[in-house]
């Protein structure tokens, strides 16, 4: 056997033991105790009203006002191309600069560039993602868009500017850049050579002491402009819906099998509603978080491999005890705390958790427990066929627009752990006024600690922490995202009815 095929070899065993040690491992209860009680606790009616009533008015509204003042554009400086890495959301945040950017600069944009994910290689373009008609006419009257660049720069790519240093490339934006740093640094590009392109431009324009106009421009874009393509919103309607009114097989009076569409399952509270959750558990987040999951000295070397391999083990969280870490709030929650957490804030096991997740380190066995406590759990795959998920297959962007979808139709959203899907969530909800559960991940840190914690002082330690988390409305204070705190930029005030 050559060297290649013994390594290859090698790998699918280790790979394999590794595998089973991880599920093995992940299987394992770490909070038995609460666990154990959380299986048996029954909410009160009353906290069951509380949890799936909708949010109050709380006196802001999304400011649907033109937010360009001229009934036509200046004359365009020349285009502006920006090339985006990140995951959909990061991408989503990126597109709303870049249209920001083109305001600030007189430019005309034209269709950003999404860069192959090197974790999930993906393909998939803006116009497989968004509706790109849409996106153009909802901002007609603020900025000029095109799909492609005129002959006379066709040359003026990504394989171009991957090949040497170009003059019209700008690479040194710094992150969170003023407006006038684009119009001292990159009009004169767009003067000199009528065209500019912007790489890197993840979180490269400021979120603080922006013209009001641009401000509320960038919310325009992320949650006005920017709607999936209809494939995508067909399967996400068709999730929603199945998920609001299951189908169920009956057996009638004579013992012939049908299926049925329950349209009321409770009687009352939660009926026909949902809770969206992403989980945010896959391997990189496991690993980045450096902290200790419960799965014995198999799992700790193997994080720890994969931190040196993936970042060399340049992780700052390394630098602490999983003690400290927790006591900071910096460690993801499990998918049994999550559900804990649910448990303790009065969900029982007749609610429907949506999971929006793309993959979850450890597999199903680390996902036992959560589904234990919540049996009508479903995903994707247990709502959609494989017929009606192919247009989605092996598409991280694809399937995590059909999740961020789903999540903005369920009734309650909540993430186990910051992120960019939380924060993106957190703004669209916060903008629409929609019931949101924001973990408070100190407070949880600190009571999963505690191993000796009753049920009845969990609940209350969580229903305490969690106060004033559940959706209320948050202001953006200096340095916060425009995209998770958008009051308030792009909101005004109602007035109140008399």
């Amino acid at each position: 056997m050559n060297s290649y095929g013994a390594e290859k070899k090698y790998f699918h065993v280790s790979h394999n033991v590794n595998m089973f040690l991880q599920d093995l491992n992940a299987s394992k209860l770490r909070h038995s105790r609460l666990f154990k009680s959380a299986l048996q606790h029954q909410a009160s009616n009353e906290q069951l009203a509380d949890l799936w009533t909708p949010l109050s008015n709380q006196g802001w509204k999304p400011f649907v006002e033109p937010t360009s003042t001229s009934s036509s554009l200046p004359e365009s400086t020349g285009y502006i191309q920006v090339f985006l890495d990140g995951g959909l959301n990061q991408q989503r945040m990126g597109i709303c600069d870049a249209v920001a950017i083109a305001k600030i600069l007189n430019a005309t944009l034209v269709i950003p560039y999404l860069e192959v994910n090197p974790v999930w290689q993906d393909t998939s373009l803006f116009t497989d993602i968004f509706d790109v008609d849409h996106f153009v006419n909802v901002l007609k009257d603020d900025i000029s868009i095109v799909s492609e660049l005129p002959d006379e720069y066709a040359w003026s790519t990504r394989e171009y500017y991957a090949s040497a240093i170009r003059s019209t490339r700008v690479k040194n934006a710094p992150l969170h850049a003023s407006a006038n740093w684009y119009l001292e640094n990159v009009s004169p590009v767009l003067e000199s050579y009528g065209i500019a392109a912007i790489s890197p431009f993840s979180h490269r324009l400021a979120f603080d002491n922006m013209p009001i106009e641009i401000q509320r421009l960038r919310c325009k874009v992320n949650f006005e402009a920017l709607v999936f393509v209809s494939h995508v919103r067909s399967l996400g309607e068709a999730l929603v819906s199945r998920l609001r009114y299951p189908i169920v097989e009956s057996i009638d009076a004579v013992g012939t099998k049908y299926l049925r569409q329950v349209v009321d399952t409770k009687d009352g509270h939660g009926a026909g509603k949902f809770v969206s959750l992403h989980l945010r558990f896959d391997k990189d987040m496991a690993a980045h978080s450096a902290c200790d999951f419960g799965g014995g000295k198999a799992e700790k070397l193997a994080l720890a491999k994969y931190r040196q391999t993936i970042w060399q083990g340049r992780v700052m969280n390394s630098r602490f005890t999983n003690e400290e870490l927790r006591n900071q709030g910096r460690c993801p929650l499990t998918p049994e705390e999550i559900g804990l957490l649910l448990a303790a804030l009065g969900f029982d096991n007749t609610t429907r958790l949506y999971l929006a997740s793309h993959k979850v380190y450890g597999g199903e066995a680390r996902i036992a427990a959560l589904r234990q406590l919540f049996p009508y759990m479903e995903d994707k795959k247990s709502l959609a066929s494989s017929a009606e998920r192919a247009q989605i297959n092996g598409k991280a962007s694809l399937s995590a627009a059909v999740d961020y979808y789903v999540s903005m139709h369920s009734d309650i959203f909540i993430s186990a752990s910051p992120g960019n899907m939380h924060n993106a969530m957190v703004g669209h909800r916060t903008y629409l006024n929609l019931k949101t559960i924001r973990p408070n991940m100190v407070m949880l840190g600190q009571v999963f600690m505690n191993k000796s914690m009753s049920w009845s002082d969990f609940q209350e330690a969580v229903v305490e922490g969690q106060r004033n988390r559940l959706g209320e409305i948050k202001e953006r204070k200096p340095k916060q995202s425009i995209y998770t705190y958008p009051v308030p930029d792009c909101v005004c005030q109602q007035q109140q009815q008399r």
